[in-house]
């Protein structure tokens, strides 16, 4: 649900999170709040919030809109290095620019951070909120296993049962692939074939092979093999919705969003 009455100096996008504890706290930046321009800005090319710095935005810019967005929350935001893999760093003591794609922190008031534009952001709790994470799932990350390496590292920090809530990604009208990605996920479990559909694309070489692959459902079938069955989220599409959300797919020269969880020290 977009909020524009969370008392934040911009519009936020909530988890629609039951359950959720009350001591935990996340949201998922939008498009627009920031004083980016152009193409990293809002839909009027002013106004953006784009929190990436590493897509060509003026670096004055970006260290504005990471100074609005860090001044709301109990400490600064760690930002990893990310790089479609699978590795899962810890949030406490985590340095600046680490390669990795998700974080998990067990410290109250350590925010948890990925960056999108288009790949899932997926942010975990426990039902006790003593342990939680951030995950960037694109298609690469979520075949490499790191929806599964990031519940394995919360767990091993002593995690009960988890939650999980889908922030805005690509939808499965939009996510089109080759025969190459279809493949990695069919070889891997055939029981995913069901979240691709056939089309067909005009290729340099004629007529190829594609897929409509819904990302949404093939996360929920990878956390649902590891136990985390309480999974909401999956609604948006960030290519379709260009007033909210930035969209590489849609624009590649473009922002990126943030979407963090943090447990609250107060609580």
């Amino acid at each position: 649900m977009i909020d524009t009455s969370s008392g934040l100096p911009f519009d936020v996008l909530q988890p629609d999170w039951l359950g959720m504890p009350s001591r935990v706290k996340a949201f998922a930046t939008l498009r627009a709040g920031g004083v980016s321009v152009g193409p990293f800005g809002g839909i009027d090319g002013v106004n953006g919030f784009n929190l990436g710095d590493h897509v060509a935005d003026d670096p004055l810019a970006v260290a504005s809109n990471r100074q609005r967005l860090n001044a709301c929350l109990p400490s600064d935001v760690i930002f990893l290095s990310q790089v479609h893999g699978n590795i899962v760093a810890r949030a406490e003591g985590m340095p600046a620019g680490l390669n990795a794609d998700a974080v998990v922190a067990s410290t109250p008031g350590v925010v948890c951070a990925v960056l999108t534009a288009d790949c899932l952001p997926v942010l975990f709790s426990d039902e006790d909120g003593g342990v939680v994470a951030a995950a960037h799932a694109g298609w690469r990350g979520l075949s490499a296993g790191i929806l599964e390496n990031t519940v394995r590292e919360m767990r091993s920090c002593g995690a009960g049962k988890i939650s999980a809530w889908m922030g805005p990604a690509i939808g499965p009208l939009k996510f089109e692939v080759g025969q190459d990605v279809y493949d990695i996920f069919a070889t891997q479990d055939k029981e995913v074939r069901r979240f691709f559909v056939k089309i067909a694309s005009e290729g340099g070489s004629g007529l190829q092979q594609k897929y409509l692959a819904d990302i949404y459902q093939l996360a929920r079938h990878v956390l649902s093999n590891v136990g985390v069955m309480q999974v909401t989220g999956g609604y948006c599409c960030t290519v379709n919705d260009a007033q909210q959300f930035y969209s590489y797919r849609r624009d590649r020269v473009t922002g990126r969003m943030v979407s963090l969880i943090w447990i609250d020290p107060t609580e």
